[in-house]
């Protein structure tokens, strides 16, 4: 693989170098990881509402170290203040001058631990940061590292004390989802794995580095989608917007979310064209949490993720061949 190469090959045989070594350190999630990849892929954040003690901050942190990126972990408290996060300008008394001093968000990996801990005004800065690329403090713009990709975790059990995030910031991430209990047989190989590695902590290696991210992203460009496609994901959109148990439905930016999405998940399988696959693999997590159900839903204990897999299950899919996608 030759630098700055951002073939579709190329990218497709980097992104199961990823996850291979990845998966040297984390047992059992190849969906989950393949999902938090492809988001990145799409320039996207991903949002992780699980349980404490699954593997969160190791999925994290070995992304950022297998792409050779700068990794900082937050955790997220009710005194955190918005420059606690984004940095803050200070007297320097012996330059005799003000100055920035970067806070934890300037990095490439941020996993944002227990963000509906801490309160609106914090999660806000957080998620101007994520839409924009930058930050202002006292007027001045300071543009972040590039890539800034959140990793955001929250616990979907313990709410005393919590303040969930609003439907209009929940939009800001392009996924949601859980990683879950692993299945018995994995749960005693990790548990073989650390006593094999005795007191060596697990990590990752670093096999690519930002630039070769850049040009993975790169690749999604050409990947193409046929009109029948788009007029499947349009479908999709305005379902949701129109259907008796949804209050509010998917936004524009969730359409363009999942385009780009099935746009990467195409690129892993080693095609340059989407297909209706794409989209209904995708639509659940990419979609599930930027719908607001109706109120009487939450009290008939109803998720929004089984409204969109009703959705999608009545929708009629466009008939694509391989060759008429790639047109």
């Amino acid at each position: 693989m030759s630098p700055h190469d951002s073939s579709a090959a190329t990218t497709t045989e980097r992104a199961s170098a990823v996850l291979a070594e990845m998966e040297k350190v984390i047992v059992g999630k190849r969906e989950a990881l393949t999902l938090i990849l492809i988001t990145v892929l799409a320039g996207g954040h991903a949002l992780i509402e699980d349980l404490p003690g699954l593997g969160k901050t190791l999925i994290a942190r070995s992304f950022a170290a297998t792409f050779g990126l700068r990794f900082t972990r937050v955790q997220f408290t009710p005194d955190l203040l918005p420059s606690d996060l984004l940095g803050s300008t200070i007297y320097d008394m012996r330059s005799g001058a003000f100055e920035f001093r970067e806070g934890p968000a300037f990095t490439n990996v941020l996993l944002a631990d227990e963000i509906n801990r801490t309160p609106p005004k914090t999660q806000s800065a957080l998620l101007e940061a994520m839409a924009e690329g930058q930050i202002t403090v006292d007027g001045i713009t300071h543009q972040l590292p590039v890539p800034f990709i959140v990793l955001a975790t929250d616990n979907p059990i313990e709410y005393e004390g919590t303040y969930p995030l609003p439907e209009a910031q929940l939009d800001r991430f392009a996924v949601r989802l859980s990683v879950g209990y692993l299945g018995e047989e994995d749960e005693q190989a990790m548990l073989q794995r650390r006593l094999d590695r005795g007191s060596r902590p697990a990590t990752a290696r670093a096999i690519l580095d930002a630039g070769d991210l850049l040009d993975m992203r790169e690749t999604l460009e050409r990947v193409t989608v046929h009109p029948d496609v788009l007029r499947y994901v349009v479908s999709f959109a305005r379902a949701t917007r129109s259907h008796p148990k949804i209050e509010v439905g998917a936004s524009p930016r969730a359409e363009l979310d999942l385009v780009q999405l099935a746009r990467g998940r195409a690129v892993l399988a080693g095609r340059d064209y989407v297909i209706p696959e794409d989209i209904k693999a995708l639509a659940v997590p990419a979609v599930s949490h930027r719908i607001t159900l109706r109120p009487e839903m939450w009290v008939r204990r109803i998720r929004g993720e089984q409204i969109v897999e009703e959705i999608l299950a009545r929708l009629p899919v466009p008939r694509i061949s391989g060759r008429s996608a790639e047109q």
